[in-house]
C-alpha cells in the first residue's frame, strides 16, 4: 500500500498546477515578505518559539498569505486544518475544533486553523473561534485582502498580530517566474518575460498559472503565447516607452485635453506602471503647471495620491482619473514654478545681499541696539489704521529692490491675483514718490 500511495502521490505531483508543484515548503523558500521571514521577523520568530498564537495576514491577492501558513503549520509541526469563509459555516468550524481537541487529547499534535477570506466570516463565526483561541486549543491564521479593522470584530483583532504582506516586487516575480521556467524545462524570449510580468500585476499565483498556459505545446514562450494566455493583447510598454508614455500624459494634462491624457493614462494603467509614480507625477503638475490659477488643483492630487495608496489597484485608477481630468480642464500657469527659478537664480549667481535691518529679528538686547528690527511695520496694525491691505513697506534687499520674480497670467484665480499685486505696487510707489514700475 505504501508503494501504491508514493506512486499516487507522485502521480498528483505531476498533474499538480504549477503553483502549487512550486509552493515552498520552508520560510527560506517563500519570494517575498523579508520583513516576515528574514532574521529577526515576526514568523522566523515564532517557529523558533514553536508557538504560532492568532495571526491576521493581511494583503493582496497572490503573495504568499496561504503558502506562509502552510509553511508555518508545517515548521511547528501542527495539523493543517484549512478552512474558506466562503463556503463554511458554524458547524464546518465547530467540527475542526473538535477534531483539534481529540488530536491534541489522543495524540498530543497541535493544530493550526487557517480561515482564508476571514473578513467574509460574519460575526456568528468569528465569535465561535473565540473560545478555542482563549483556552489554547488551535493556533489559528486569517487571511484577508480586506483591511482588518474594518472586517474583522474587534475581539478577534484584540487577540491577533495583524502582519501586512506586501506586493510583489518586479525581482520576486522574476525569481518566480525563473523557478517556474526550470520546472517546465522551458525557456522565454525577453518580450514574453516582459508580458509575463506585466500581465501578473504583482500576483505570483497569476503569474505561474500564465507561465503554464503560455507554455502548452512550446518549449519556448514567446509574447504570442502569453498574450493567448492572458486573454488580451499585451501592451508594449519598455523603457524608452514608459518615458515616452508619461511625457504625453504629462503634456497632454497641460495642454488642456483630458481625452488625450485619460488616453495615455490608460496605457500606464494597462501596462502595469506603478501608480504610485503616476499620481507623484499629478502632484508635481499640479503645482507646476496648474499653480495659482486654480489653487484646488494641488489638494485634489495629494488626496488622490494618497487616496491609490489606501485603495490600491484596479480602484486607484479612479482617483487618478479624477485628479487628471480636473487638472487638465484646470486654467494653468507655471507662474509660481518660473518664480521660485528666477529667485534661485539670483541667489547662486553670487554673495546673495545682506537682509534689511528692519527685517532682522532682535534676538538679544544688543541686537536690538544695532538697529536689528527698527522701522518694522507690522503689516496688520497698517491694515487696520491706514487701510494699506499689503506692500506696506520694502521687504527685498535695497541692490534687488525692483525684481518682481512671480508674474500670475492672466488665467482663472491668477488673474485677481495679478490686478491685486499691482495696486499693492502701485499704491506703496505712490506713498515713496516714485513713479510706477512696469
Amino acid at each position: 500500500m505504501d508503494l501504491f500511495d508514493e506512486a499516487g502521490r507522485e502521480s498528483y505531483a505531476r498533474r499538480a498546477p504549477l503553483a502549487e508543484r512550486l509552493r515552498p515548503r520552508t520560510l527560506d523558500e517563500v519570494v517575498g515578505q523579508p520583513h516576515l521571514t528574514g532574521e529577526g521577523g515576526p514568523l522566523r520568530a515564532a517557529l523558533l518559539r514553536g508557538r504560532v498564537g492568532s495571526i491576521v495576514f493581511w494583503g493582496p491577492p497572490g503573495v504568499g498569505k496561504t503558502t506562509l501558513a502552510r509553511v508555518v503549520a508545517g515548521s511547528v509541526e501542527a495539523e493543517f486544518a484549512p478552512l474558506s469563509a466562503v463556503e463554511s459555516g458554524v458547524k464546518d468550524l465547530r467540527g475542526a475544533l473538535n477534531a483539534a481537541r481529540e488530536r491534541l487529547k489522543y495524540e498530543g499534535r497541535a493544530t493550526l486553523v487557517f480561515v482564508d477570506e476571514v473578513h467574509r466570516f460574519n460575526k456568528a463565526q468569528q465569535d465561535a473561534l473565540l473560545p478555542a483561541l482563549e483556552e489554547g486549543l488551535v493556533d489559528f491564521i486569517g487571511a484577508t485582502t480586506e483591511n482588518p479593522s474594518f472586517e474583522v470584530t474587534a475581539p478577534l483583532l484584540s487577540r491577533s498580530r495583524v502582519l501586512r504582506l506586501r506586493p510583489l516586487g518586479e525581482e520576486d516575480l522574476d525569481l518566480l517566474l525563473k523557478r517556474g521556467l526550470r520546472e517546465l524545462g522551458a525557456s522565454a524570449t525577453d518580450e514574453a518575460r516582459e508580458g509575463l510580468l506585466r500581465a501578473s500585476g504583482g500576483d505570483g499565483r497569476r503569474l505561474l498559472n500564465l507561465l503554464e498556459v503560455a507554455a502548452t505545446g512550446t518549449e519556448n514562450v514567446e509574447l504570442a503565447d502569453v498574450e493567448r494566455a492572458a486573454g488580451e493583447r499585451s501592451v508594449r510598454y519598455d523603457r524608452e516607452e514608459h518615458y515616452d508614455v508619461i511625457s504625453a500624459f504629462i503634456k497632454s494634462v497641460r495642454g488642456g485635453d483630458p481625452d488625450a491624457a485619460l488616453h495615455y493614462l490608460a496605457r500606464m494603467i494597462a501596462a502595469g506602471e506603478d501608480p504610485v509614480f503616476i499620481a507623484r507625477r499629478l502632484v508635481i503638475l499640479a503645482s507646476e503647471d496648474v499653480g495659482n490659477a486654480d489653487p484646488a488643483g494641488l489638494p485634489l492630487a495629494v488626496a488622490a495620491a494618497q487616496a491609490v495608496g489606501m485603495v490600491g489597484m484596479p480602484e486607484g485608477r479612479i482617483p487618478l482619473a479624477q485628479a487628471t481630468t480636473y487638472l487638465a480642464s484646470a486654467p494653468k500657469s507655471n507662474a509660481a514654478y518660473k518664480a521660485i527659478g528666477a529667485a534661485l537664480e539670483d541667489v547662486r549667481s553670487g554673495e546673495p545681499p545682506p537682509v534689511p535691518m528692519h527685517l532682522r529679528n532682535a534676538r538679544t538686547s544688543l541686537m536690538k541696539s544695532e538697529g536689528y528690527g527698527a522701522g518694522y511695520r507690522y503689516a496688520h496694525d497698517d491694515a487696520a489704521t491706514s487701510g494699506i491691505e499689503g506692500m506696506n513697506q520694502r521687504y527685498l534687499p535695497q541692490e534687488l529692490e525692483d525684481r518682481v520674480y512671480y508674474r500670475p497670467k492672466a488665467s482663472g484665480s491668477e488673474a485677481e491675483i495679478s490686478e491685486r499685486l499691482a495696486r499693492w505696487r502701485g499704491e506703496r510707489e505712490e506713498r515713496e514718490g516714485r513713479a510706477p514700475s512696469a
